[in-house]
C-alpha cells in the first residue's frame, strides 16, 4: 500500500488559499499532470480545483478566487491553447499568480514571462509547485526564492488524485478493428528521456535523463481507473523501454492485477530490437499495439534527427512486433528541409509494401517538422540558417523549403486530410488521395495501390501527434 508519510505533511486545517491546475489538451487522455500534483497539494492542506479544457470551459466561479492558476503544457498544442487562454484567465482570475508547467513550459519562458505568467517550471516539478504555493499562501507573494526553472531531482510520488477531473469515459477511448470499444485510462510509468533525438521536444528539457514513477504508485492509480470502468490503459512514458525491467514489471502487475485490461505504450524502434526477446511477454500480458516515432524511412533524414536506427531496421521493427503479435503504430515527420517529393513517395509506397496503410493516422502523412526554442536541431551548423525568425504564433521558427513544390504539397495534404476526416472516410481512402496528390505534385504516372494494404488494428479515437493547430472547439472553450 502507498505510505501517505512524506516529505509534504499536511496542515490539518481548512486554508482558504486556492489553486486552479488547468490542462488545455493532452490527446484526449485524463491528465495525470493535474492529478498527481492535486493529490500533492491537497496534501499541503490547499483547496484545489481543476479544469481540462478539452472538455471544459473556464469557469468564472471556479477562477474567480484562485491565489495560484497553473496551466499543464505537455505539448505543442497545449502550449497554444494555453498562450491564447492567458488574457481570458487573467480576466478571470486578477488577483491570482500565474503558472506554467510542464515541457513546453521552459521552452517558452521569455513569451510565457511576457504574457503576464510569474513562475514557468519543467521537469519533475512537483516539489517546486507545492513550495510556491507555499510562498504564496504565507507571503502573498513568489519572489522569495529564485529557482531554476527546469528541476531533474527525484519526485516523492503519490497516488493521483483523479476524483477533481472529468469523468473517465469522458476521454479518448480504444477503438478495436471489428469497431468495438472500450474505456481507457492513461498512466505514466516514467518521464524523461535517455536519448537525444535532436527534433524530440523531451531532449532540451532533460537532456538524455529519465525518472521513473515507482511501480507501486503506477499500480495504485491503474487500479482507480479500472474501478472508474477502464479496461485498457495506455502508459504515456516517452518510452516504455527507457528502463525495460521497469516497464516490465509494470506490464506484469497489470496482467496478474487485472486479466482482462489491454495496455498500448510508446518504445523506440532501436529499442524494439535491442529488446525484441521481451516482446511476446508484453503481449501475454496485454500489449496490442506499441507507437513507435520511426520519423522517416531515409536514413539522411534519420541522421539529422538523430534517430539511432536506420529505415532497414523500421522494417525489422515490424516483423518482430508482427511475430509477437503486437500492432506497431508508426508515426513519422513527413515533411522536414530535407524531404524531397521522390523521399515522400517513397515513405508511402514503404508503408504500401509493409502493409501499415491502416496502421498510420491519415494526419501524420501531413505533419511538419516544428522547430521549437531549445530544440537540438539548432546545434546543428549551418541549420539556423534555413530558418526565418522565431514565430510567437506558431511557437517556432518557420523554414521553408528550397523546392517549393513539397510546401505546396504539405498545406495541400494538411486541408485534404482535414476535408476528409470531417466527411469520415476510411484511412486507405484517405490515403488513395494521398497517394495520388504525392504523384501528381511530382508530374508522374499516378500507380494503382495494391489490394492488400493491412488490416485496421487498435487504436486510439484520438490520433497520435501534437503539433497541431488548436481547433476552434478547443479556442471556444474559453
Amino acid at each position: 500500500m502507498l505510505s501517505q508519510a512524506g516529505p509534504f505533511p499536511a496542515s490539518g486545517a481548512a486554508d482558504p488559499f486556492k489553486v486552479v491546475l488547468i490542462n488545455p489538451y493532452e490527446l484526449g487522455r485524463q491528465p495525470f499532470a493535474l492529478a498527481e500534483p492535486a493529490a500533492l497539494l491537497k496534501r499541503e492542506g490547499f483547496a484545489v480545483a481543476c479544469l481540462d479544457l478539452s472538455l471544459q470551459k473556464l469557469d468564472p466561479e471556479i477562477l474567480e478566487d484562485a491565489g495560484l492558476v497553473a496551466l499543464y503544457v505537455g505539448m505543442h498544442t497545449a502550449t497554444r491553447i494555453a498562450v491564447q487562454a492567458l488574457p481570458r484567465i487573467k480576466q478571470l482570475a486578477a488577483a491570482a499568480h500565474l503558472c506554467v508547467y510542464g515541457l513546453y513550459a521552459p521552452m517558452n519562458e521569455a513569451l510565457l514571462r511576457g504574457l503576464g505568467v510569474g513562475t514557468v517550471l519543467g521537469g519533475e516539478l512537483e516539489p517546486a509547485l507545492v513550495s510556491l504555493c507555499r510562498r504564496l499562501r504565507a507571503n502573498g507573494t513568489a519572489m522569495t526564492l529564485n529557482e531554476p526553472v527546469i528541476h531533474l531531482g527525484k519526485v516523492p510520488f503519490v497516488m493521483p488524485d483523479r476524483s477533481v477531473l472529468p469523468k473517465l469515459p469522458r476521454y479518448a477511448h480504444l477503438v478495436l478493428p471489428d469497431g468495438s470499444t472500450r474505456v481507457t485510462g492513461f498512466a505514466e510509468g516514467s518521464r524523461g528521456c535517455k536519448h537525444l533525438c535532436r527534433h524530440c521536444p523531451v531532449v532540451p528539457v532533460y537532456q538524455g535523463k529519465f525518472r521513473i514513477v515507482p511501480a507501486n504508485v503506477v499500480a495504485e492509480d491503474i487500479r482507480q481507473q479500472v474501478s472508474e470502468g477502464a479496461t485498457h490503459i495506455s502508459f504515456g512514458d516517452p518510452d516504455f523501454f527507457n528502463g525495460p525491467t521497469h516497464g516490465l514489471r509494470l506490464a506484469r502487475d497489470l496482467h496478474a492485477a487485472f486479466p482482462h485490461v489491454t495496455f498500448d505504450a510508446t518504445i523506440k524502434i532501436q529499442h524494439l530490437i535491442d529488446h525484441a526477446e521481451l516482446l511476446p511477454e508484453l503481449r501475454q500480458n496485454g500489449c496490442v499495439f506499441i507507437t513507435s516515432a520511426v520519423e522517416a524511412v531515409d536514413d539522411h533524414i534519420l541522421r539529422r534527427l538523430d534517430k539511432n536506427h536506420t529505415s532497414r531496421d523500421f522494417d525489422r521493427a515490424v516483423a518482430l512486433t508482427r511475430e509477437a503479435g503486437i500492432a506497431l503504430a508508426p508515426t513519422f515527420v513527413s515533411f522536414t528541409p530535407w524531404t524531397t517529393l521522390e523521399g515522400y513517395i517513397a515513405l508511402l509506397e514503404r508503408l504500401v509494401v509493409l502493409q501499415l496503410v491502416e496502421s498510420v493516422p491519415p494526419v501524420q502523412l501531413t505533419i511538419r517538422l516544428l522547430v521549437p526554442e531549445g530544440s537540438y536541431l539548432l546545434r546543428q551548423p549551418g541549420f539556423r540558417q534555413m530558418l526565418q525568425a522565431f514565430d510567437p504564433a506558431l511557437l517556432g521558427y518557420p523554414w521553408r523549403h528550397p523546392d517549393p513544390r513539397v510546401d505546396y504539397l504539405q498545406r495541400d495534404l494538411q486541408a485534404r486530410v482535414a476535408r476528409c476526416e470531417d466527411e469520415g472516410l476510411a484511412r486507405r481512402e484517405v490515403f488513395a488521395a494521398i497517394w495520388r496528390m504525392a504523384h501528381e505534385a511530382l508530374e508522374c504516372p499516378v500507380p494503382e495501390l495494391a489490394e492488400h494494404l493491412g488490416s485496421p488494428i487498435p487504436r486510439l479515437s484520438e490520433p497520435w501527434y501534437c503539433c497541431a493547430e488548436p481547433t476552434e472547439e478547443q479556442l471556444q472553450s474559453f
